[in-house]
């Protein structure tokens, strides 16, 4: 009989690839071969499933209680101390003015070290010395030698390589001691159970070397957005040679397929239900000739009410005019003004559109289209299709809406619904919140420790997130009844300005409950994985554009990190789109990298990505240095730099 063994202490969980390691370890029995039956295999299997499902709950828990607390730590030190922070600061900032407002000279690569110290200071510093000249812990000393040995032989400086960790993350401290403290107990990380392995601490610091070999990689489809404005305001083609030189272009570009616009405002511009499909037709033949994929977008929203704008398509005209005797349908923002970037969700069930409610008239369009279009499916020309549920064709509120007046980075304003048949359906939003291009901390709702997180505070929220959760759910329901079996795609905001703030304000006002103690994404998440979508996400190449705000405390990184994280963690697929912004080199391969993270054990990568650009490529505009090249990584068939 085999002796019971001796109860050992509980040893420490072990995090990421040690996870994983540790699990495929106990599934084997030290001889090598499995232990148990084949049922206690799948039993321990599962558990161990269930295991790494609940470890990384908890460490996203921990990652958002971490920036919480760097948030109020930063806001802190800027409102209190006087202290020069930029808005995006990282712990290397924080590290740098702490040591500089002590006397402290801080290079730009580093290094760190104090010119002429005191007799007396040296003294103090005891395991720690820093000596001016010497040089600091680098990327090659870890790379020849191992943690330890490097941490012995190297001298004593404080190094903050960003290459660690996203710019979205703190970076990782590694802080040097000298051989005499050997003889006692250390409190150092570097020292701790919690330590990173010596070969994960290696492969992370040399992880952005040969970036650019993606030769192998997943295939990662490659769509590309047709301009909006080659169908008129009247349902025809207006430009056939324009659109056939487009597609050329596309077509030598070797892209899978093309994103076409289908807009509520031209189809069924002037009476109910009467549709009209014939410059769509015309425009499918053509592209049928190029024998390329089609995606369609329900386009239910307004385009082009800016100043900028060369192309204007509003909501069905007889929506307006019936606009125009009962406003009610719109939403309205503080001040009671109305917005027609799209109807309200305080009307998807409500019949006050001709006898129609809200979701009805999303359903008979979506239905007209499946019917016309009906041999386009048999095909499988058409791939799939991305249902609108906001303005922009976004799951959110129009909460920053341009026509009135907001500016990027205002938190924007709260939206709602006027009284429909008697009924609140949209409960009075607080009176403290600002306007439109507010910052937080002017408010006393958004401000730290403000009203967003008393009783009525988080009432409000859990309920405006829900109103917009319902809307999703109500036409979602129908858009799979119109549309079967076909992919369906729900394209959701990148609201990444004012991330780094405890209230995360513009986030709230658009409709996600997402402020640092609270996930707002995951129950937006389950409601769409009851329709199994595929969830389109906005990918910034670059970590903050150049004509952004610095003082916005964004963090689009930060955001990409948990949006995707939240999407791929309940089995949904992703899908990206770049912004119009153009992007250097370094922005493409960091969209690459999103879009397929080679080093994720899951091996998730993009089921799609939809690149779309402000203008047609025939005029030459491309946004994305080399188009070609970009499209040929995403099928993961080529290696090596981008050409300049």
């Amino acid at each position: 009989m085999e002796s019971q063994p001796q109860p050992q202490p509980q040893p420490r969980r072990p995090r990421g690839f040690a996870a994983t390691a540790a699990a495929a370890a106990a599934s084997v029995s030290p001889t090598g071969t499995p232990s148990g039956s084949a049922g206690a295999s799948t039993a321990s299997s599962g558990k161990g499933k269930r295991e790494r499902e609940k470890e990384k709950e908890r460490t996203k828990l921990r990652e958002r209680h971490r920036r919480a607390i760097t948030s109020r730590m930063l806001a802190g030190l800027r409102q209190y101390g006087n202290f020069p922070l930029p808005a995006r600061a990282d712990m290397n900032d924080v590290l740098a003015a702490l040591a500089r407002e002590a006397g402290w000279t801080v290079e730009p690569d580093g290094t760190t070290y104090r010119r002429s110290p005191p007799p007396q200071h040296q003294q103090h510093l005891g395991a720690f010395p820093v000596r001016s000249g010497e040089s600091p812990l680098t990327a090659t000393s870890l790379k020849n030698c191992s943690v330890k040995a490097t941490l012995d032989c190297q001298q004593p400086v404080v190094r903050i390589d960003d290459s660690l960790s996203p710019a979205s993350l703190d970076s990782v401290v590694i802080a040097e001691r000298d051989t005499r403290s050997e003889k006692y107990p250390s409190t150092s990380p570097i020292n701790s159970v919690e330590c990173l392995e010596a070969d994960q601490l290696i492969q992370d610091v040399h992880s952005t070397e040969h970036d650019n070999d993606f030769t192998g990689t997943q295939y990662v489809p490659v769509y590309v957005k047709l301009s909006t404005g080659f169908i008129n305001n009247f349902c025809q083609l207006a430009d056939p040679d324009g659109v056939r030189q487009e597609l050329s272009h596309m077509n030598s570009l070797n892209v899978d397929g093309v994103i076409v616009d289908c807009w509520w405002g031209i189809v069924e511009c002037w009476n109910p239900q009467k549709y009209v499909w014939s410059g769509y037709r015309e425009l499918f033949n053509y592209i049928r000739e190029f024998k390329m994929k089609i995606q369609v977008v329900m386009a239910f929203h307004e385009y082009g009410r800016t100043d900028s704008a060369d192309v204007l398509i509003s909501l069905p005209n007889w929506i307006l005019e019936i606009g125009k005797e009962n406003q009610d349908i719109f939403f309205t923002d503080r001040e009671g003004r109305r917005t027609t970037e799209f109807l309200s969700w305080g009307i998807d069930k409500e019949r006050v559109l001709n006898g129609r409610t809200g979701v009805e008239v999303y359903f008979d369009f979506m239905r007209s289209f499946r019917t016309e279009f009906d041999d386009l499916f048999a095909e499988g020309l058409i791939s799939a299709v991305e249902i609108g549920l906001g303005p922009s064709g976004e799951l959110r509120y129009p909460s920053f809406s341009e026509r009135m007046g907001w500016r990027y980075p205002g938190i924007g304003e709260f939206q709602r619904a006027a009284k429909l048949r008697g009924h609140s359906f949209w409960a009075r939003g607080p009176d403290n919140a600002g306007h439109y291009n507010s910052r937080p901390h002017e408010t006393g709702f958004f401000c730290e420790r403000g009203d967003y997180d008393s009783y009525y505070g988080r009432f409000f929220l859990h309920w405006y997130a829900q109103a917009l959760m319902d809307h999703a759910d109500n036409v979602l329901s129908l858009a799979n009844l119109a549309f079967e079996e076909t992919k369906i795609i729900v394209k959701i905001p990148a609201v990444y300005w004012w991330y780094k703030t405890s209230s995360h304000a513009a986030e709230l006002t658009a409709g996600y409950y997402n402020p640092t103690n609270q996930d707002g994404y995951s129950p937006v998440f389950e409601v769409l994985k009851k329709h199994s979508v595929t969830v389109k996400f906005v990918c910034y190449g670059l970590q903050i554009c150049s004509y952004e705000n610095d003082e916005a405390f964004a963090d689009p990184e930060g955001l990409s990190w948990q949006v995707l994280n939240s999407v791929w963690d309940r089995g949904l697929k992703v899908a990206g789109e770049n912004t119009l912004s153009c992007y250097d080199k370094e922005g493409c391969l960091r969209i690459i990298e999103t879009a397929k993270p080679r080093n994720d054990p899951d091996r998730r990568h993009f089921s799609l990505f939809v690149y779309q650009q402000p203008s047609p490529l025939v005029q030459g505009v491309i946004c994305l240095p080399d188009l070609d090249y970009f499209i040929k990584c995403m099928h993961g068939d080529i290696t090596g730099d981008l050409v300049p």
